[in-house]
């Protein structure tokens, strides 16, 4: 699939403050390669560095825990894993500093929250726990809206026949997807998966208990991550990993390990959900649909047809992407909590007051509501005299 072809659910982030060139020469620039709570540790780059500082070039390579200042927090700037910042204030004794700037992202990720991804990088196992063809087929589809590249790893291929290694590729090789095969326990087809990592932002995705963490510890020799063995009663991983990290790889490039998982889930529009698909993506290249809007539901007109295995699959996930839309649409329209006010620096958004707590009625009001107060009571009297005249008559 082409990357033109892909949805646009990879957001831009260009709400980062634009730097100036007096800004940024007091910063020193890295990567976020870590965070948990409100600690971030940053390794910072050799080049690009300010002029000022190159009697601390011998600490260039090295990695800071960062806070992030406060004016960051006030504009609403979060930090995360992958994201290009500016350090300032260095302390080289204590590897200690504030990070001040955040430079624009060209990709965002919120399921794993990582900033500035270059590609996803898919792990599954042949065998132990056996692949799962509907499983592999909801992570290729997240993948896929995420609007990055997706790789395709199947590990453990010295655990299975020859000919069972070939069916799978060639299965694949129908949906669309080219798979590396590798074996982290035999040392085996690693070289070849490394090449297609070299200089890219990789995210290691996919379910539990396929060999993430060991591929991760194979592919950067120096780190040591916790693995854990499939479960022998449900036959599934067992969750080792808790947070993103990015780990650097010896040849260039980083890694960016998150969470495994066992059923992601899919949040793509009606509309969106067939480019997630390169069954169809490849039949759309060489015809187009009667239709502008056709969902490829055997449509007339449709050339996608329904000669396809994960045709299913693709109606099944379909059903689910309306449905999602229909309630949306459903709910009520909520109030904007915001409100616009002129000033003379121009338009800024303010949170509107709560009108029964603090709001204040204005004297006209009050004093319609004396009146129609007023007005009850006399209407009562009278209702009360009348009432008495009444009674005096019938005596």
């Amino acid at each position: 699939m082409s990357q033109s072809d892909r949805p646009p659910q990879v957001s831009c982030d260009r709400t980062s403050s634009s730097l100036t060139s007096a800004e940024s020469t007091d910063l020193w620039w890295g990567t976020v390669v870590a965070g948990q709570a409100n600690f971030y540790w940053v390794k910072l780059d050799q080049a690009d560095q300010p002029q000022a500082s190159q009697a601390q070039a011998s600490q260039s390579q090295t990695s800071l825990l960062c806070t992030r200042r406060a004016r960051l927090k006030k504009l609403g700037q979060q930090v995360m894993v992958g994201d290009r910042v500016g350090v300032e204030e260095p302390d080289w004794t204590d590897k200690r500093g504030a990070i001040a700037a955040i430079a624009p992202r060209h990709s965002q990720m919120d399921r794993p929250p990582i900033a500035n991804a270059d590609q996803v990088l898919l792990v599954f196992a042949l065998t132990d726990p056996p692949l799962d063809p509907h499983q592999l087929s909801h992570f290729l589809v997240k993948a896929e809206s995420t609007g990055l590249k997706v790789l395709l790893g199947l590990n453990k291929q010295d655990l299975v026949t020859p000919t069972l290694k070939a069916e799978w590729q060639d299965r694949l090789e129908t949906w669309g997807y080219h798979p590396q095969c590798f074996s982290v326990l035999a040392q085996t087809g690693l070289e070849d998966l490394a090449l297609r990592l070299q200089g890219q932002i990789t995210v290691v995705s996919g379910p539990s208990g396929v060999g993430k963490s060991s591929l991760i510890n194979a592919l950067v020799p120096t780190l040591d991550l916790r693995t854990g063995e499939v479960s022998g009663k449900l036959g599934r991983g067992r969750h080792t990993t808790r947070h993103v990290e990015l780990f650097e790889l010896p040849t260039g490039g980083l890694l960016a390990d998150t969470p495994g998982f066992n059923q992601p889930d899919i949040t793509s529009s009606p509309t969106n959900l067939a480019q997630c698909f390169p069954e169809i993506q490849q039949r759309l290249s060489a015809d187009t649909c009667r239709f502008s809007d056709c969902l490829h539901r055997d449509e007339p007109g449709c050339v996608v047809g329904t000669d396809w295995e994960r045709y299913p699959l693709y109606l099944e996930l379909l059903a689910d992407a309306i449905a999602q839309q229909q309630a949306l649409s459903d709910r009520p329209t909520e109030e904007s909590a915001t409100k616009t006010k002129i000033t003379e620096t121009g338009r800024q958004e303010e949170p509107k007051l709560l009108a029964r707590r603090y709001r204040r009625h204005s004297r006209r009001s009050q004093h319609q509501a004396l009146q129609d107060l007023c007005d009850e009571i006399t209407d009562s009297r009278g209702a009360i005299a009348d009432l008495d005249e009444l009674d005096g008559y019938e005596t």
